[in-house]
């Protein structure tokens, strides 16, 4: 069945297809009194009440795109994805690291189109992309199917997964995560995420330490009216540096200001600040979170 709704969705022009998403974004804020909260919640946290106030509704509708574009991203031919991307901005940090000989680690947060920014690199340079199997496995065929094809492969979040990584960029090629997932018990360290600490994935710090290897951010901007995406790419504002637990950090920061240049469609309603089961308990506060912004419980 869920199959059959893929594919009938996958048919769809982009523009209704996002226009059914706006739609589902507001079913599931209506109906969903948990998600309601959350998403006020961080999305005043984060940017402060009079900023929420201005873009919640704006946020409501981008999230539930984000949703529906899922079928569109899996099940259209490659080409028909690729031709969306309309506007590329920053690709000369792409042919800088090519040249300079090394693998790419492309870090996306959960803003945007987020699906397309590895299917337009793997039509340049062969990329594996870390992925957590979904809790319906009725979707695993299906995100196999469009995560896995021509230059683009996919590594499952396990100890194999992590070698198969690892190896992709020691050949010189290049990995792409969204490190801004909350990870396993063990997998992870409290650091601040918009002020507030959260459970925060080691993985892309541990990934950007690999000897040559260069670490791009990206995200594709969602064109209004279905006119397709802006792919935006740039290194770190500020190096990586330090320990892997200081980078984590610091790419939670270049991800807060990558979400910054366009809150309204970031993931708002996820879970970011959850304990996962057997973590130790979030600090109650930590020294390097911004004393300007305060704590919102």
């Amino acid at each position: 069945m869920a199959s059959l709704i893929f594919s009938l969705l996958a048919r769809l022009p982009l523009g209704l297809l996002q226009a059914f998403g706006v739609l589902a974004g507001w079913l599931t804020y209506a109906f969903s009194p948990t998600y309601r909260r959350r998403l006020r919640s961080n999305l005043e946290h984060a940017l402060g009440p009079d900023e929420a106030a201005r873009l919640w509704k704006q946020a409501v509708g981008e999230i539930g795109k984000q949703a529906l574009e899922l079928p569109w991203m899996l099940l259209r031919p490659q080409p028909d994805l690729v031709a969306r991307v309309v506007r590329v901005s920053g690709w000369e940090h792409v042919e800088a690291a090519e040249a300079a000989g090394g693998g790419i680690l492309f870090i996306t947060p959960h803003l945007g189109c987020f699906e397309i920014t590895a299917q337009y690199f793997s039509t340049h340079k062969p990329i594996t992309v870390l992925y957590r199997a979904p809790k319906k496995a009725v979707l695993q065929p299906l995100i196999n199917a469009g995560r896995s094809r021509g230059n683009m492969h996919i590594a499952p979040a396990d100890v194999g997964g992590v070698r198969r990584l690892i190896k992709a960029l020691r050949a010189r090629e290049a990995v792409g995560m969204l490190p801004d997932q909350v990870p396993g018990s063990g997998e992870g360290a409290w650091l601040p995420f918009f002020g507030r600490p959260a459970y925060t994935m080691t993985l892309a710090a541990r990934l950007s330490e690999v000897a040559g290897v260069t670490t791009l951010f990206a995200w594709a901007e969602r064109l209004p009216g279905g006119a397709g995406f802006h792919l935006h790419l740039r290194p770190a504002l500020t190096p990586l540096a330090g320990d892997t637990e200081a980078r984590a950090a610091a790419i939670n920061r270049e991800m807060e200001a990558q979400i910054r240049e366009n809150p309204a469609q970031y993931l708002w309603g996820y879970n970011r600040y959850k304990r996962p089961s057997g973590a130790p308990a979030a600090p109650a506060r930590q020294a390097h979170q911004d004393p300007t912004r305060p704590d919102i419980p």
